[in-house]
Formats: C-alpha cells, sequence, structure tokens
C-alpha cells in the first residue's frame, strides 16, 4: 500500500455519471480515451474518509490488507454530483505492487459499479493512474457498460474521465 496517506490508489478509484449530472460535467468528446460515438463525462472525486485494515498491523505491506474509503463527487463547476463508497485489497506486493477495487457510485439516478486492478501502489510519489471497467448500475444505469480514467491531481484529489459507451 502506498503508506497509509493516500492508501489503496486513493481508491479514489473509478465512478460514472447519469442524465442529471452529465448536464452539469464536462463532456470531453476528444478525449484520448473516447471511441466514436461515446459519452465521455470529467467529474473530480475528492477523499472524505478512509481506513485502511493491514494484515500485518504496524509492518510491511502484505497480501489481504484492505482500505475502505468514501469519496465526493463534484463537476467542472465545483458543485457536489454524488459520492463513491468501495474498498481495496491488496493482492500482490511484489512488482511494485497492486489491488483490486470495487466501488459503488451514488449519483442522481441511481447507482453504478465500478471494478479493476491498480497497478504500482507501492511505487514512492502520488498514487498511479488506472482504468477500471464499468461492471453495471440501477435506475438510470442499469445495465451500464464502458469504463474509467483516473489520474491524481493533488494529494487526495482525483480526476476521473469516464467513458460510457453506447
Amino acid at each position: 500500500m502506498r503508506a497509509a496517506c493516500l492508501g489503496p490508489a486513493t481508491a479514489l478509484v473509478t465512478l460514472l455519471a447519469c442524465a442529471p449530472v452529465a448536464a452539469a460535467a464536462a463532456t470531453d468528446t476528444d478525449s484520448a480515451h473516447a471511441k466514436s460515438g461515446d459519452r465521455v463525462i470529467t467529474l473530480i472525486g475528492r477523499l472524505a474518509q478512509q481506513t485502511r485494515f493491514p494484515v500485518n498491523p504496524g509492518g510491511a505491506p502484505a497480501q489481504g490488507d484492505r482500505t475502505v474509503f468514501r469519496s465526493i463527487l463534484f463537476d467542472q463547476y465545483g458543485n457536489q454530483v454524488g459520492d463513491t463508497d468501495g474498498t481495496c485489497t491488496t493482492t500482490r506486493v511484489d512488482n511494485s505492487g497492486a489491488e483490486e477495487c470495487v466501488v459503488t457510485y451514488n449519483l442522481p439516478g441511481g447507482q453504478l459499479s465500478v471494478q479493476g486492478m491498480v497497478f504500482g501502489i507501492l511505487n514512492p510519489g502520488p498514487p498511479p493512474s488506472f482504468d477500471n471497467g464499468i461492471t453495471g448500475g440501477t435506475g438510470e444505469f442499469d445495465r451500464a457498460r464502458g469504463s474509467v480514467h483516473a489520474d491524481t491531481i493533488a494529494p487526495g484529489t482525483r480526476r476521473f474521465t469516464i467513458d460510457l459507451d453506447r
């Protein structure tokens, strides 16, 4: 785990958006991550709460370490548009480390599910960028698919580029 400060890739892992959020969020159809015809939404996530449950308290990172987190999501104008809740579990401590993350995004109109790996969690410096898959959702997000790209832009803050498949 990245020394307990931002933990499992700050675990601000992924996210998605819904129609009401999309109207307030930035739409970027020129993104390198966008495929033709996809809807791309950009949001900012700020870590609100994080608790780490190490296998070896006070010791080195280990397989099975777990982090539980919550973050608040904002649109390009700074309006709060939702939040995330999730967990990340360390699966590897060799080769710079890796963890598997599962995140639920609570947004107007329903919930979204995102899952995937984050590599390089033990490297010094800001948490690594990552891409995770949208696995589904509820309400307006029923059968949602696509991917989320995350970049750290400040301590405890990530930019999420959500690529919703059409």
